[in-house]
């Protein structure tokens, strides 16, 4: 599913029009970004959890040449499922 699909199937099952669908996923997505731009932790209940990892810097090789290169810290999204997703996906 894309991001047109979404939007299509949020109007659909809201009976909002797709021009106020794709306003309401814009959004919670624009929303889920701020927040964990911000750090923050987004719980879903029933459905999972959105964080932010730190990631220290660390050593890698270039694999065609062998050399070694500096991979800089950085922070990364995860996200863990929850219960009742992961029973719905596995029905």
């Amino acid at each position: 599913m894309n991001k047109n699909e979404l939007i299509a199937a949020v109007a659909d099952k809201s009976k909002l029009s797709k021009q106020d669908a794709n306003s309401a996923v814009d959004a919670v997505f624009e929303a889920l970004q701020e927040s964990m731009a911000k750090g923050e932790e987004i719980r879903l209940v029933g459905f999972g959890t959105f964080s932010v990892s730190h990631r220290a810097a660390s050593k890698g090789r270039n694999p065609s040449t062998g050399a070694e290169v500096d991979i800089p810290a950085r922070n990364v999204p995860k996200f863990a499922a929850g219960k009742v997703l992961k029973d719905a996906v596995n029905k």
